[in-house]
């Protein structure tokens, strides 16, 4: 119970938006890939397992468990053109979803971007 009055007094402080696009690109300029997920979300687990499968480390942000989630996901639709998750970046550059980086990984395109 005490979670969900934090919870609720943590969200009245809204973050702007430049700050949490700045979030963004910082969080993104961190690590070589981070993925922007639900955890109930099965596409996002997709794309987490074939990373495991290639033994590369991810930072995951999991919206659903924070507060400025959905502030995040409106900014970086803003800022890739789509609004689903997961959205994946490798090297700050997004590379899609959970069925891109599948394909990119079953085509042999994957473990290249994530060298060097």
């Amino acid at each position: 119970m005490g979670s969900l009055s934090s919870k609720i007094t943590r969200s009245s402080k809204m973050a702007s938006s430049q700050d949490i696009q700045q979030f963004i690109k910082q969080a993104i300029s961190q690590d070589k890939v981070v993925v922007f997920s639900k955890s109930y979300c099965p596409y996002c687990t997709m794309a987490k397992e074939v990373f495991s499968k290639v033994k590369q480390p991810i930072k995951v942000y999991e919206l659903d468990e924070r507060d400025d989630g959905s502030e995040i996901q409106e900014n970086l639709a803003s800022i890739t053109g789509f609004r689903t998750v997961p959205q994946v970046f490798i090297n700050g550059n997004c590379v899609g979803g959970g069925s891109d980086v599948k394909a990119l990984h079953a085509s042999g395109k994957l473990e290249p971007m994530l060298i060097g």
